[in-house]
C-alpha cells in the first residue's frame, strides 16, 4: 500500500513513517517544511521519498496527491499551539490549518478514491461530563484550537465515506517537544515545580499509536474512534511518574488549573472510551506507564 503521510516533521508523522516501513508498506512523506527539522538518522522518516506540502494551499494539495496517487493518507499535519492560537492575529491561521487544509486533503482523497486517517483531540469535548467520553458524546468545544479540529472532523465526514477519525491526548515522543521532555528540563533550573492536577487525561506514546494507524488502514472498519495509551492520570500524577522513574529529586506542588496562567482554555475531563477499538477487533495500546517506561530508555534517562 502507498500511503501518503502529512506533518512528518512532528511526533507522530515521523513514527507513523516507520511503522509504515516496518508493515511493508510504501511511506511518503510530507510537511510545511523542506526538511525534517534538523533529524539526522537512518530511520524510514528520514529516508523515504519527502515532499514539501503546505496544506493551505489547496491548488498545491491536489497537484502532490494526483501526483502520488497514494492507496491512502494519513494526516497528521496541524496546528498544535494551543495558547498561541488564542491570539487574534492567529485564529484565521489555524482555522486555515486544522479545518480548510483538511477539508483539501479529503476532497483530494475523494477525487483519487484512497482512504484518509484523520488525527483529532480530545479537545472537541468541554470536559465537563463524568466519566468517560464516547465516540457518541455530544461535542463542546473551549478553545480555538478544539473547534478548528473539531471542524476538520466535520469536513472529512461530509467528504469521505472511506475515513478513519482517531481523537487522541496528551501526545509524546522523542521527536518533538513534549510535557515529559519540559519536565525533565524545567527539573534541571528548579527546585519545585507546580503542576495541575485537576485535568485528569492519558498520556499517549505515538509510537504505540501510529502502530495502531497502520492496523486500522489495513482494515475497512471505517469510522469515528477515541485511541490512546489505557489508563488515566493528572498532570501532577504524570510529572511525579515521569521524575520517579528518572530518579529526579525535585519538590511537586499540585495546583488547580485557575492558578496556571494560559490562554486557551483546557477540559478538565479528557479521559476517552476505547471501548470501540476492542469492539471492531483493534488491540489496545498498553498502559501509559509502560509507554513512558519505553520512552525514558530510547531517551536513556532510564536504565533496564
Amino acid at each position: 500500500m502507498k500511503v501518503l503521510v502529512t506533518g512528518v516533521a512532528g511526533q507522530l508523522g515521523y513514527d507513523v513513517m516507520n511503522e509504515l516501513a516496518k508493515k511493508g508498506h510504501e511511506g511518503i512523506g510530507s510537511d510545511i517544511a523542506s526538511f525534517y527539522n534538523g533529524i539526522q538518522d537512518d530511520s524510514a522518516a528520514a529516508t523515504q521519498p519527502y515532499y514539501s506540502l503546505d496544506i493551505t494551499d489547496k491548488k498545491r494539495v491536489d497537484e502532490l496527491l494526483n501526483e502520488i496517487k497514494p492507496d491512502a493518507v494519513i494526516h497528521c499535519a496541524a496546528w498544535t499551539a494551543v495558547d498561541m492560537a488564542e491570539d487574534d492575529d492567529k485564529i484565521e491561521k489555524v482555522r486555515a490549518v486544522n479545518a480548510d487544509g483538511t477539508k483539501y486533503i479529503a476532497e483530494a482523497c475523494k477525487e483519487l478514491d484512497c482512504k484518509m486517517v484523520y488525527l483529532s483531540t480530545d479537545y472537541v469535548f468541554d470536559g465537563t461530563k463524568d466519566g468517560k467520553y464516547t465516540e457518541n458524546d455530544e461535542t463542546n468545544p473551549i478553545n480555538i484550537y478544539g473547534e478548528s479540529k473539531l471542524a476538520g472532523e466535520k469536513y472529512v465526514q461530509e467528504i469521505l465515506d472511506k475515513y478513519y477519525i482517531v481523537r487522541t491526548s496528551w501526545v509524546f515522543n522523542i521527536n518533538g517537544k513534549n510535557f515529559i521532555e519540559t519536565m525533565l528540563r524545567l527539573s534541571k533550573a528548579n527546585n519545585q515545580l507546580s503542576i495541575v492536577n485537576d485535568q485528569i487525561g492519558s498520556p499517549t506514546y505515538t509510537k504505540d499509536l501510529s502502530r495502531l494507524l497502520v492496523d486500522m488502514l489495513e482494515t475497512s472498519k471505517y469510522g469515528l474512534y477515541h485511541a490512546t495509551n489505557e489508563g488515566y492520570c493528572s498532570w501532577y500524577e504524570f510529572a511525579n511518574t515521569i521524575f520517579k522513574l528518572a530518579n529526579i529529586n525535585i519538590d511537586i506542588k499540585a495546583i488547580n488549573s485557575n492558578e496556571y496562567a494560559s490562554r486557551a482554555k483546557r477540559p478538565m475531563n479528557s479521559k476517552l472510551s476505547k471501548d470501540k477499538l476492542i469492539e471492531y477487533g483493534f488491540k489496545p495500546l498498553p498502559h501509559w506507564e509502560d509507554a513512558l517506561k519505553d520512552y525514558l530508555i530510547r531517551r536513556g534517562d532510564l536504565l533496564i
